[in-house]
């Protein structure tokens, strides 16, 4: 018995569940699943439902650019501001968005939002693994959890849906959701992704990728491609070989931004194990596909020009960058810290001595943006992550949250300069909070760092959220993880629309601020409707047949069934177990699917459907007969090798299968549903301990 099927079986058993069961989930206070105003976890993770501005409107902006400081909470922003410029000091960046009269006439806004997330790993969500790597069936999925990670956090601003912590871009449910740039893209405007940290982790995957797993780096998940361990890292059905949607980095290129600059050049090196571009490397695949690619060569990523329809893939270390200032250790109370506070030092590996620091990659991706024909004519979205604010902070690092937090300001300086706020958002914000706080003296139940400000004067920097015991021999702190905190956050912008964002805000409220201004669908209506003109051809080729799939745009997953008009026997069909199993969609781009099984004169039946928009495409195709040169059943005639047949979506499609009445059936329905996913796991169970 092939295992792997048996539970994808009762995984789409239990999703299918999850899907009823958010309908009518209770709230129940003793277990988390209540919000104090009032919400259900099921409200709450909805699309928009933890908005707390949703009847604000927005001011239109010809371009976007979010600076977000990973982990970059007001405690880390004064804690470089006080070393780096004295408490009276001010950063050219970070303090001047969102201060009235800093910008000229530019608009300002200044507030904080929420970023609370719905789930605490893949054991709360409905399709996942837990912390052991086991499969998921979770009936009633989510829990209000105070604390959010970075993928929970970024699926929340770009997609304007909260979600578990280890979500990329994928509801409680499973369910991939509309982000950013697939939005962006299907609105004909130019994108940017640029980060300091892999180009998988969290904040850069959410703006290309859906993913039930945050370390799904690769096909063969997160490692140098010298090894395998991507059943440990991704959920099996969400792999290419599997029938799934691929990996983080595959996703990346079938997203296809403008621009895409950052770290983790190693996952690239995997080989890709299923699909078209089997047994190549990524960077292969990448290559192929038409990106201009650099791998680890600041003077080349610098040297990239513009080039139509060649996107960038600039990639700059093997893994996160090296940061501006070498490490200090936090350590148990010493009197003799204050006596000899620490001095940050110049890191020599900082990639900013040859051309890469955050500045610089931040330029290039404006050059390359303004340069593109979408980014002139409709504008441009740009994300630009200070990544390894919260990667310091974790490590009980002063001074390397602190030389991150310098270089993330000098990027927001750079663009302040060189855009126009009377055309472009600047909005600068974080992601969660952290642990470091500034003290009047050391704690004696924390770590901390003693440093001489710029004023001349000691600063204590205390770590103190650790969860393990993680101090070294000499009481320091040895590599474990500080925690996040789940403080609110501030949130700044200037430019058109910038109002929107003062107040208290939550982090969903940043994705429709970012899309209302740039004109995006926002809802799950118009975002559906961004479908409504899809197309699907059928291509032969010397005996060969393809499906090619355009205007789902409205889509992130596409399901495809072809069945032999005179048998009714299906032959081939996407794997449809799971939400993040099917064909991946090719925003704005032709989505290519294989045909097998089809001969020579026979007639057949191709549906195609939009998983988000429930938009579908079906239409009759007869094969060429061996020798014709047209096809006599096909719409249009056309000859054998080239375009037989293709059909457009219906006009409207119900993508309730319950109707107006069903919810008289709910309990019923969700019942018996539950009972029969109940006993195919157990039938599962018995039968892999067979196979031992």
């Amino acid at each position: 018995m092939n295992k792997h099927k048996a539970l994808k079986g009762a995984v789409a058993a239990f999703a299918s569940v999850a899907a009823l069961g958010a309908m009518a989930a209770p709230a129940y206070a003793a277990d988390g699943t209540y919000s104090p105003n009032g919400k259900t976890v099921s409200e709450l993770a909805k699309h928009g439902g933890a908005q707390r501005i949703a009847s604000i409107g927005n001011e239109k902006a010809k371009n976007v650019i979010l600076f977000l400081g990973d982990g970059m909470g007001d405690s880390e922003i004064t804690v470089a501001r006080d070393y780096l410029k004295g408490v009276n000091g001010h950063f050219e960046g970070l303090d001047a968005v969102g201060q009235p009269g800093a910008l000229g006439d530019a608009k300002a806004g200044t507030g904080q939002y929420t970023t609370f997330s719905l789930g605490n790993g893949s054991k709360d969500s409905a399709v996942g693994k837990d912390g052991d790597g086991k499969l998921v069936a979770n009936p009633n999925p989510g829990r209000i959890t105070p604390v959010t990670d970075s993928s929970a956090s970024g699926s929340s601003w770009a997609t304007g849906t909260k979600t578990y912590n280890n979500a990329v871009d994928v509801d409680v449910y499973g369910n991939p959701q509309l982000n950013l740039f697939e939005l962006a893209k299907a609105s004909g405007k130019a994108t940017g992704n640029v980060t300091t940290a892999e180009i998988q982790d969290a904040t850069p995957a959410v703006l290309e990728s859906h993913s039930t797993e945050r370390s799904c780096y690769g096909p063969q998940g997160k490692t140098d491609g010298s090894s395998n361990d991507a059943l440990k890292r991704c959920l099996a059905n969400q792999l290419k070989e599997n029938g799934g949607i691929g990996s983080i980095s595959e996703q990346l290129l079938d997203t296809r931004a403008d621009v895409t600059i950052g770290g983790g050049s190693k996952y690239f090196r995997q080989t890709v194990q299923g699909g078209e571009y089997k047994g190549k490397t990524v960077w292969e695949q990448a290559r192929e596909m038409g990106f201009q690619t650099v791998e680890n060569d600041p003077a080349a990523m610098n040297a990239l020009q513009y080039k139509d329809n060649q996107p960038v893939l600039a990639l700059m270390s093997d893994g996160n960058m090296p940061t501006k200032f070498n490490p200090s250790k936090a350590t148990a109370k010493d009197p003799a810290k204050d006596a000899n506070p620490t001095v940050c030092t110049p890191n020599a590996d900082w990639l900013g001595n040859q051309g890469s620091s955050l500045k610089d990659m931040t330029k290039k991706a404006l050059d390359l943006l303004n340069a593109n024909p979408n980014g002139q004519k409709n504008g441009y979205f740009l994300q630009v992550e200070g990544a390894s604010i919260d990667k310091q902070d974790h490590a009980g690092n002063a001074c390397g949250q602190i030389g991150e937090t310098d270089d993330f300001d000098q990027a927001i300086a750079y663009a302040l300069k060189n855009v126009d706020l009377n055309n472009t958002l600047v909005i600068v914000t974080a992601d969660h909070a952290h642990t470091s706080q500034i003290l009047n003296a050391q704690p004696t139940y924390a770590l901390s760092t003693v440093l001489k400000t710029a004023d001349g004067e000691n600063m204590v920097v205390s770590y103190g959220t650790a969860q393990d015991d993680s101090r070294d021999e000499d009481g320091g702190y040895n590599g474990g993880s500080m925690e996040h905190t789940g403080t609110q956050l501030r949130i700044a912008a200037s430019g058109p629309g910038a109002q929107r964002v003062t107040g208290l805000t939550d982090q969903t409220d940043n994705f429709y601020t970012i899309a209302g201004a740039l004109g995006l669908a926002t809802s799950t209506e118009a975002q559906s409707a961004l479908s409504a003109d899809a197309e699907v051809k059928v291509n032969a080729n010397d005996g060969a047949y393809t499906a090619e799939a355009t205007g789902f745009n409205g889509d992130a997953v596409l399901s495809y069934e072809l069945k032999d008009k005179a048998t009714g026997k299906t032959l081939a069909a996407s794997d449809s177990s799971t939400p993040v199993s099917g064909v991946r969609v090719k925003t704005a781009q032709t989505t290519g699917i294989a045909l097998d099984g089809i001969t020579e004169g026979g007639e057949y039946t191709l549906t195609v459907a939009g998983r988000q928009s429930g938009k579908t495409v079906s239409f009759d195709f007869q094969a060429p007969a061996q020798g014709s040169s047209a096809n006599t059943k096909g719409n249009g005639g056309s000859k054998a090798n080239g375009t037989i047949a293709s059909g457009k979506a219906a006009q409207s499609t119900d993508r309730n299968a319950l109707g107006t009445t069903g919810t008289a059936v709910l309990a019923i329905a969700l019942a018996a549903a539950l009972m029969a996913a109940v006993a195919m796991l157990i039938r599962t169970a018995k039968a892999t301990r067979n196979e031992h």
